[in-house]
């Protein structure tokens, strides 16, 4: 069972209050709005808490009553909704940007992404160390990379909306839409002063996770490289078939590329990392005691012994550097590129009744050398290698680290 992914506040006031909401819900099946014609009040049944909550509640319900009898927009008072925000701000009160409820409409999002067919701009996104909501990756091929959108780029407004009080489900939200529409982002680049709008037209966006092509060097060996572009659903099904077809050719090397892949299931990760190790430990999984269970080689690899070199850069996370980490710690690769992203959590998701989800943060995990990224905010390349500066923002189509890691294979 696939269960872990690497991949507001309306209530912020009382957010302190709320610890026993999802429980209370869960519980009491017979929990019903219902609003009363035109009358402005709300009228709820069963506001009993479990007897195991020792909080009195009646702040939250003296506020639901007076929001719902003042408040001037009597349109805006849609009970669904403000049940959904109340829970998103508890969960939001532990203050980890990657613990999240998702009403129906994000969790739908979500599993689509994983799916790998969705419609949006193609961004992957995350928070960097200050909780600024970023671009991990652009996603190959998508109106996201040709219009100009870089791994690493802060995100300061979605349509003019600003997005240091989103959630990462609400951005995400805000930038998927209709195919056809359009998004404006308004972004800050690493090493600029001056912020810029770039508009983006939604598409299809149809995401396969592993591509193989062949690249034959002047000494006339070729070199297999493997590009992996997420850990989702089809990921281990696409990975087995272009594994065969590499080994039809023989080649001389393998360039594994994991540049800007945001990662998703660990499992995924673990099936990866397996094809290259012949034992041992590929992560380790550290819960919030301190234990820590290894995840180990699960299967024979069939690419054992050719030579390899893997790929990263600053949109390389979760998923992707647990498979970097664990090949650059057991010896078997070189890193080449740029420091990754740095995200060393596990998030567990839930399916929730009514369509809805969480994800929570349940575990950190470390290399099988006890590295943390979260501390180091990435993986250190063996090999530092930077691309080069586009000028007039056109991208530049040399790859200077993919040379030189085909320079290395050599």
């Amino acid at each position: 069972m696939k269960e872990f992914l690497k991949r507001i506040n309306v209530f912020t006031i009382l957010v302190a209050l709320l610890t026993f909401v999802i429980g209370w819900q869960f519980g009491h099946r017979d929990f019903q709005f219902r609003i009363q014609n035109y009358h402005p009040k709300i009228t709820v049944t069963n506001k009993t808490p479990p007897d195991n909550i020792k909080v009195d509640f009646k702040l939250f319900w003296d506020t639901w009553d007076l929001l719902s009898q003042h408040y001037l927009d009597k349109n805006a008072l849609d009970p669904q909704k403000l049940f959904y925000g109340a829970i998103q701000g508890m969960v939001a009160a532990v203050g980890d940007p990657y613990t999240v409820f998702l009403p129906p409409d994000q969790q739908k999002i979500t599993k689509e992404e994983l799916n790998g067919s969705f419609e949006g701009v193609g961004i992957e996104l995350g928070f960097n160390k200050d909780k600024r909501l970023v671009v991990i990756a652009p996603l190959d091929g998508t109106p996201a990379e040709k219009g100009g959108i870089k791994a690493g780029d802060m995100i300061l407004a979605i349509d003019k909306k600003v997005t240091t009080t989103l959630s990462l489900p609400d951005a995400v939200n805000l930038i998927r839409g209709t195919k056809g529409s359009d998004v404006t982002l308004t972004i800050l680049r690493e090493g600029e002063t001056d912020t810029r709008d770039i508009t983006l037209t939604r598409d299809t966006i149809v995401v396969k996770s592993v591509n193989l092509t062949f690249k034959t060097l002047k000494s006339g060996k070729d070199i297999a490289v493997l590009k992996l572009s997420r850990f989702g659903e089809r990921t281990n099904d696409e990975w087995i078939s272009a594994v065969s077809e590499l080994l039809t050719h023989g080649p001389a090397g393998i360039v594994l590329d994991v540049r800007n892949n945001p990662g998703g299931f660990l499992d995924g990760a673990v099936f990866i990392a397996s094809e290259f190790l012949d034992s041992g430990d590929i992560v380790l999984q550290e819960n919030n005691e301190g234990q820590k269970l290894p995840y180990k080689v699960n299967r024979t690899g069939k690419l054992l012994n050719f030579p390899l070199v893997v790929l990263i850069n600053k949109g390389s996370a979760s998923a992707s550097e647990i498979v970097s980490g664990a090949l650059q710690d057991r010896k078997r690769a070189k890193l080449v590129g740029e420091k990754s992203f740095g995200k060393g959590t596990i998030q567990e998701a839930k399916e929730l009744p009514g369509g809805t989800g969480i994800h929570i943060t349940t575990a950190k995990w470390l290399t099988p050398n006890g590295r943390w990224v979260n501390e180091t905010e990435g993986l250190d390349p063996d090999v530092v290698v930077a691309l080069p500066k586009s000028t007039d923002g056109i991208p530049t189509l040399e790859d200077t680290q993919m040379d030189r890691a085909l320079e290395l294979l050599n």
